[in-house]
Parts: structure tokens; sequence; C-alpha cells
């Protein structure tokens, strides 16, 4: 029986998440994979490259007034996110470089060389005032390339030898490699990190988010962060109702006996082109639930399969968002992750002395 979704599902590419590479919404000439009777009944799809561009920015940080977000200032190294991760809500962004949210999104990436400089420079002005800043608000800053390209590592060295706060949200195990910097911000309370842990099933991970870390090594990311002094949180998000949201309760005490001291969740969210992405890629990899999940979803949005409403759009509204909000409120109060975090001081920032120049004989 058909799901009512689409009529063909493209074969996954190993390694990627998205089922297809419809033109963003900004293109003149729309495309569309179709089926013109001349492709074999199961042909394997060619394996996709991924390319790396650098982007030549005025500017690192940006900015944003959104009041259901907990921070204004950011930093994102990349564009677009090898991870792959179907539900990923940066995925529309890839539209305004003229590129698919689709599969391009996961495999043209940009990245931003001249970070840390830029960064460097930003800070030193006479003009600046500290404030939180959050790396990685958009895509993940520990995608694959950064093992190479080193560019968030720069970011945070940066904002370490200013004395500057800053918190950091990925996916990725790869976040440890940078324990000394971490270790050293926590030590002067300028830091906290947040771990996405969407479930524990190893399986739905590699179809969900198939280039991210496997969850053990997520949670081992939480223990070995925690050790070193690092404050760390859980992230379950996004929940998926019918999908990964009976694990909630599991994932936050996995993360609590790691060592984790805080958490949060995200509803699903499929705003602009991932819906279609997301609906395909459940037909594609879960056609048994396909129909239940895209249900739930459209209950705890109003009917409609995303609503952007702040104060909602983050949790979902009605009897499914209620019992999920209720779910975690409990989960997390049972295994000791409500301890909150504190407010990270801005107190300690300075402009390291530049070499050669006069040094401040009262720094610490």
């Amino acid at each position: 029986m058909s799901s009512g979704f689409t009529s063909q599902i493209p074969k996954a590419m190993r390694g990627r998440g998205a089922r297809s590479n419809a033109s963003g919404r900004y293109e003149a000439e729309q495309r569309e994979a179709f089926d013109d009777g001349w492709t074999p009944d199961d042909p394997e799809p060619a394996k996709l490259q991924t390319t790396l561009t650098p982007e030549k920015a005025k500017v690192i940080i940006s900015r944003n007034d959104s009041p259901d977000i907990g921070f204004s200032a950011s930093i994102n190294p990349y564009r677009g996110c090898e991870h792959g991760c179907i539900y990923c809500y940066a995925r529309p962004a890839h539209a305004y470089m003229g590129l698919s949210p689709g599969l391009d999104f996961e495999s043209r990436l940009f990245f931003k060389p001249e970070a840390a400089r830029l960064l460097e420079k930003e800070l030193s002005k006479a003009s600046y005032r500290p404030e939180f800043i959050h790396i990685g608000g958009n895509t993940d800053p520990y995608q694959p390339q950064e093992r190479r390209l080193r560019i968030t590592r720069g970011v945070i060295e940066v904002l370490v030898a200013f004395r500057h706060p800053f918190s950091v949200i990925t996916k990725s195990a790869l976040i440890v490699r940078d324990l000394d910097l971490l270790a050293q911000a926590a030590r002067l309370e300028l830091t906290r990190v947040a771990i996405s842990v969407t479930t524990l099933d190893r399986r739905l991970a590699r179809s969900m988010e198939p280039r991210a870390a496997t969850p053990e090594r997520r949670i081992d990311a939480i223990r070995r962060l925690t050790r070193a002094g690092v404050p760390v949180s859980v992230m379950f998000a996004p929940c998926i109702p019918g999908l990964n949201d009976h694990e909630m309760e599991a994932v936050l005490e996995r993360a609590a006996a790691a060592g984790a001291s805080g958490a949060g969740y995200v509803a699903l969210r499929l705003p602009r082109e991932i819906k279609d992405l997301f609906r395909e890629w459940l037909e594609s990899d879960h056609p048994d639930r396909a129909r239940r999940v895209m249900s739930l979803v459209r209950q705890m949005r109003g009917g409609k399969d995303y609503d952007d409403a702040w104060g909602s759009r983050m949790r979902g509204q009605g009897p499914i968002g209620d019992l999920m909000a209720a779910r975690f409120a409990a989960a997390r109060k049972r295994y000791g992750l409500d301890q909150g975090w504190g407010t990270l001081s801005t107190a300690r920032f300075r402009v390291p002395p530049k070499p050669g120049g006069q040094m401040d004989l009262f720094q610490e």
C-alpha cells in the first residue's frame, strides 16, 4: 500500500542522508529526478564526492534576535554539513547559495579559512564589548573536514587567548581533540559544551545521521570532556514522535552516567524544503512507520508539517508536545540533569599583548 508521499523513492547513496537533490527555491531553473524509462530497475547510485570551497567572509560573528534561541552571537566555521543529518534545520540555507538543500547541502561545503584572523581582528577593536558566543549554531563545527582544516580549533584558540566566554554544540567525537583548549577555558569558567545524542540505536543513527559519530562515541566524548572538567549538557534533538521519542529517558540516563550535568531537547522541525526531504527519507528507510510519524508530527504542529511560531516551534504543541515536555522534565530531574550551568563570565576578557608589545604587569 502506498503511503501517499512519493511514487518512487531514489535509492540511498552510501554515507548520504538525503535521497534527492531538487533545486533550491531561488534557482531560475528547477531540476528534479524522474524516471524516463531508461533506468535499470535497481540502479546503483553514483558515488557522490564532497567538494570544499573557501568562503571569503568579511566578519565572523553572526547575530540573531530570535527570542527562543539562547544566544545572540554565534560563529559558524562551515556552511553545509557532511554529517548528512536528514532532519537538519540548516538545510534550507543552502538555497541562498544557489544550491539544493538535499544532497548539495551535505556534499558541497564551504569553509572560512580566515575565521581565526577575522575573530582576532574583531575582538581587538576598542569598541568591542564581550558577550557570550556560541560555536555551531547553524552547522556542526566538528564535521569530518575539521580534522584536516582545523578552522574550529583556530577559533577556539583565539577565544581562549582573549579569555572570551563561549559554548560549543556538536554530535562529533572529534571535539575531544581540543580537550587541551576546552579544559583550559573551563578552568577559567569560560566554556560549556553540548553533545547531541538523538538515539542509542546504531542502525537508526547510521540511517538518520550517516556520517556523524556513533552514539557510543558521543557518550564517550561526554565522559572524556567531563573528566577533564568541562561542563557538558546532552541535547536530545530532534525528538521525533513515533521514531526516536521512546529513547528520551534512556539517552538522558546514559548521558548522566557519563557525567553530563544538563540536558535539553528540541521537537522535530520541518521548515521549507526539509519537510519533503524528511518524508522522502521516511518512505525509503522506514516505510512501515512513515504515515504514523508524519501524523504525530502534524498533531504537534496544529495540523501542519511545521509551525514556525516563536515559543512553540522548538517544543511543539497540543497533547503530543505537552507529553514530550512533561516526560523530558521528569527525566531531567530524575537523572540530575537540572543543575544548570550558571552564567559564563565576561569579566576575564582582555586583548592579549601582541608579540613585541608592552606586557600587562597585572594579567593573570
